[in-house]
């Protein structure tokens, strides 16, 4: 995992931060916080939440999906590009690290646009599949546990309208990805999934080398 854009020297990272992020206190708050934290290598990096909430205000989405949480910044940062109406689904396992998201939400003014779900992501899903909500989300951001990501995608694209758009984060894996010598369980799925995403044809395709690697997936519409 990284908390900033692989490749780049610290030199020219803090130029490129420098002269493109414009992170709002609240932001810049909680990433303060998170870095403190026992885990926090989980935290997605600046520039990334500043280019997803970009992505999400150039859709014109107003129905987002988050699966992971954590401390809650790319939640935050979603929601607060989002319109008064819109609304994030966040799901997570853990109250432990929502706590810390929701005391931002609060202070944010964003609270009432994020439905937080405490329970697995899996269960979550198959209940908004359920309950009829296919085809109807503007956007889903995927960064939860890596071994169930291809579960995560499956579900995301049926809950996504045609033109919608996935990202999925954390697929370079700190460079990991590219080291055959690597065969851990966790590897080995980034690396599936990455594989399969090239050759599926319900999607149109970029992998963006932003932080720790971000694919972005546009749901086809269907002919």
């Amino acid at each position: 995992m990284s908390k900033q854009t692989l490749g780049l020297s610290d030199r020219l990272y803090d130029y490129f931060l420098s002269v493109s992020l414009r992170e709002s206190e609240i932001l810049r708050q909680l990433r303060t916080e998170t870095a403190a934290h026992p885990f926090s290598q989980m935290q997605i990096a600046p520039e990334q939440g500043q280019f997803m909430a970009f992505l999400v205000q150039l859709m014109g989405a107003t129905k987002t999906l988050e699966i992971g949480v954590f401390t809650g910044y790319s939640s935050l940062a979603i929601a607060m590009a989002l319109p008064p109406h819109g609304k994030v689904i966040a799901c997570d396992l853990s109250e432990e690290y929502t706590t810390i998201a929701q005391r931002y939400w609060q202070k944010a003014g964003v609270a009432d646009k994020i439905d937080l779900q405490i329970a697995p992501a899996l269960h979550t899903l198959d209940d908004l599949i359920a309950e009829g909500h296919s085809d109807t989300f503007d956007f889903a951001f995927i960064d939860a546990d890596k071994v169930n990501y291809d579960n995560y995608y499956e579900r995301s694209l049926q809950l996504l309208r045609p033109g919608g758009l996935i990202a999925i984060d954390n697929v370079l894996w700190g460079a990991r990805v590219a080291q055959p010598d690597i065969q851990n369980e966790t590897t080995q799925a980034i690396r599936a999934l990455n594989a399969k995403l090239h050759h599926d044809d319900r999607i149109t395709l970029s992998m963006v080398p932003i932080a720790d690697g971000l694919t972005l997936a546009r749901k086809n519409p269907q002919e």
